[in-house]
């Protein structure tokens, strides 16, 4: 307990401004739910706490800081959803900060500062401490024995700085319980936040996690394991939402919402017993929109409105090379029962993985028209270096020297045999071919559902924005390597050894919901060692349906 002449430490949590096109171009905005997500604890725990949303406001970096530092502030917390690709923004801030006020305390965290905390902390003498996994739990921790003058060297998933170089403690335990930890939503005016062309907006993460084994997947071990929200009270804090705060559009920021058949319809079935007018959007595999053919209707009626289906690639080969788990036949049927319970999909397409000539770029254009999603959204492979990827692509040469860069949307790996201004120019023809096709101009313009006909020309304006951004950048302003180097020389050996950023809890509480691993046990226990044998209550992951314990992702400061 405190006593009431103990004063609080006074922490900002700063939302970097970041770089990425997706950030830059749209006028709409959503709530940093890493930064909320480590906010709501802190305040309940007494800590004096604010907001500096830089990204939302446009601010340049010698505005952020004079935001950060215009009112009392003890602790500044920077995360960033943009991950690798903001990481040079919050070192430039964090030495700006740290020379006008040498006394502050700086925190990081997120996906790329959990692995990359070496080179972090020895590039940035101004950042004093990494949060390492998610951080609910380990930031409140940290404050507690920094405000106190304690010995915080034995709290787990921390690194800080020594005479002989960064250290880090032993990873922390995963959350086992995400109801015990609330978002922040106070520290936002929800009037300033909007999505999908004006609607009030935010981000909520209903789960945390995957079991699948994506070779590429930058989150699924930074999570470590598959875990979700109690239903009926996540359907009633988005209902509160609504009716509290206006918020209209509900943006899931879950890798696998619907991981849990019994889960995801009980949440369904809680939020239409609600009676809101939400709008919900989201992404999740093919396979479990195939699995809920017969619950559908309930997407629909709880208001699901779009989902991005993770397809990847069109080729069977590539999708066991990634690890995809998944099949084509499946894919397409996914898209087909969408669109039969109306709901929109929006297919991915992720090029650089293993094109070799033109006549790849081109079969991915027919498959795309074969597939006939109502939306799709092409990415480029990025070899990030916790990831079992990164080894695979270790010996191709890295094209982007720019890690701001580095996010999803730009280049980074030379593609043997085509050269990289008619990788682009594929790129942005299949975009042209997909979206100007007679069925999706005649559902763009002519579509009796109103919401989907505003979703579709909301996407088309944001899509038409963009391409002709990077179509002029790419003519105009990249610089690409002129002899592009090896990407091990460049980014630095594998991490992939690290990629599980928790611990698993050593107690487990009465579990409802099985989410069983769909691998083999060999490959299973080969990617996370940790993990029981397949047919054992601990080889499934468990939350309780009804538990009553109180977003890149929340749970890490700027996660995701």
């Amino acid at each position: 307990m405190h006593s009431p002449s103990h004063r609080r430490l006074r922490v900002c949590l700063l939302n970097p401004t970041h770089t990425a096109i997706g950030s830059r171009i749209p006028d709409d905005h959503l709530p940093p739910l890493g930064l909320l997500a480590v906010g709501g604890p802190l305040l309940d725990d007494g800590f004096i706490v604010r907001l500096v949303d830089a990204d939302r406001l446009g601010l340049s970096a010698q505005q952020a800081v004079t935001a950060v530092l215009a009112e009392p502030v003890d602790v500044v917390m920077m995360g960033h959803s943009g991950s690798s690709s903001a990481n040079l923004t919050v070192l430039n801030l964090a030495l700006r900060l740290k020379r006008l006020r040498p006394g502050l305390v700086i925190v990081c965290g997120g996906v790329h500062p959990t692995y990359h905390w070496r080179d972090v902390l020895a590039q940035c003498p101004a950042i004093d401490f990494i949060v390492r996994g998610e951080g609910e739990r380990t930031t409140r921790d940290l404050l507690r024995l920094l405000e106190a003058g304690e010995d915080w060297r034995h709290l787990p998933g921390i690194a800080w700085r020594e005479t002989g170089g960064p250290v880090a403690s032993t990873k922390a335990p995963m959350l086992e319980c995400l109801d015990d930890w609330r978002v922040g939503w106070e520290l936002v005016s929800h009037a300033d936040y909007s999505y999908w062309g004006g609607l009030r907006a935010v981000v909520v993460q209903f789960s945390r996690g995957c079991p699948y084994l994506c070779n590429y997947c930058g989150q699924r071990g930074f999570w470590t394991r598959w875990r979700h929200r109690d239903p009926v009270r996540f359907a009633k804090e988005l209902a509160r939402l609504y009716r509290e705060h206006g918020v209209r559009l509900i943006n899931f920021a879950d890798e696998l919402p619907t991981g849990s058949r019994k889960a995801w319809r009980a949440f369904l079935e809680a939020l239409i017993a609600e009676d809101v007018p939400l709008t919900l959007v989201g992404s999740t595999r093919a396979g479990d929109i195939v699995r809920d053919a017969d619950i559908l209707h309930l997407y629909k009626r709880a208001g699901v409105i779009r989902f991005l289906l993770g397809i990847e690639s069109y080729d069977e080969s590539t999708l066991a090379a990634i690890r995809k788990g998944t099949t084509a036949s499946e894919d397409r049927e996914a898209i087909q029962l969408l669109r039969r319970h109306g709901i929109l999909s929006m297919a991915t397409c992720v090029l650089g993985f293993d094109e070799k000539g033109d006549a790849d770029f081109f079969r991915t254009l027919k498959h795309l028209l074969d597939y006939d999603p109502d939306q799709i959204q092409t990415l480029y492979a990025t070899p990030h270096r916790w990831t079992p990827f990164y080894d695979t692509v270790a010996n191709r040469r890295v094209l982007e020297p720019d890690l701001r860069k580095w996010d999803y949307k730009h280049q980074v790996l030379q593609t043997l045999g085509v050269p990289a201004w008619r990788v682009f120019a594929w790129t942005k023809f299949i975009e042209l071919a997909v979206q100007l096709r007679p069925k999706a101009l005649r559902r763009t313009l002519f579509n009796s559902d109103p919401d989907q006909a505003h979703a579709m020309r909301w996407y088309a304006a944001m899509g038409r924005r963009v391409w002709f951004h990077e179509v002029a950048e790419f003519m105009f302003r990249r610089r690409h390597f002129k002899l592009p180097p090896v990407l091990e020389a460049f980014a630095g050996k594998s991490l992939a050894s690290e990629e599980y950023a928790m611990v698993l809890p050593r107690t487990r509480r009465p579990a409802t919901a099985i989410i069983p691993l769909p691998v083999q046990e060999s490959e299973r226990r080969r990617q996370c060692p940790g993990l029981a044998p397949v047919g054992t209550p601990e080889a499934h992951t468990a939350v309780p349906l009804t538990m009553t314990c109180s977003m890149p992702s929340a749970g890490s400061v700027g996660a995701r």
